[in-house]
């Protein structure tokens, strides 16, 4: 008996699996570019990444953000090769204006914690270096859908690194680091 009460539950959950999931949750893929600023070294210099994730019941969700900088400290002898590589995972909420299909906006607010690597491979330097640091990214934007697929998003985004410590005077153990930039980029959304 054991065996066939097995065999029903086993045929119920993977019936379950075939079941049609709700169609209010809003999945996006958006490739970027951008450039980054407010920082000495990285000003101005170039940004793509790309950025996924989806909006439960069209408010509130998740999203992963990467982004990549080649030459983020310059192009001169003294960094050579450089680049700065981040990995974000973030909560993300806005309200859609003019609904979750077809022509709309959705302007939106984001924040979260990942991964901040800085790597250089100096010319002048007698030793690269590399570091990973767990960061923070705040920022927000707005999706302008043309249709119910496509659309345009901009976006504006401040980083820092922090990084956790012995000697921080907080009940956290949390010092934040002084690797700060901020990011605008743009690119096209599918949903």
């Amino acid at each position: 008996m054991p065996r066939a009460m097995n065999a029903v539950c086993l045929a119920l959950m993977l019936g379950m699996v075939g079941l049609p999931a709700r169609a209010d949750a809003e999945a996006f893929v958006s490739p970027w570019i951008g450039a980054n600023f407010a920082t000495d070294l990285g000003d101005g210099r170039n940004a793509f990444g790309l950025t996924a994730g989806g909006m439960g019941a069209g408010v509130i969700g998740g999203e992963i953000d990467f982004g990549y900088s080649p030459s983020f400290f310059g192009t001169d002898n003294i960094f050579g090769s450089n680049n700065v590589l981040t990995v974000m995972g973030n909560l993300i909420i806005g309200v859609p204006i003019g609904g979750t299909r077809g022509v709309g906006l959705r302007p939106y607010g984001t924040g979260g914690i990942g991964l901040i690597r800085s790597s250089v491979d100096g010319l002048l330097t007698l030793d690269s270096f590399s570091d990973s640091s767990f960061g923070l990214n705040l920022g927000g934007g707005v999706m302008g859908f043309l249709g119910n697929h496509v659309g345009v998003r901009g976006d504006l985004r401040y980083f820092r690194t922090f990084n956790v410590g012995n000697l921080t005077p907080n009940a956290f153990n949390l010092d934040l680091g002084g690797f700060t930039f901020w990011r605008a980029s743009v690119g096209v959304v599918f949903r």
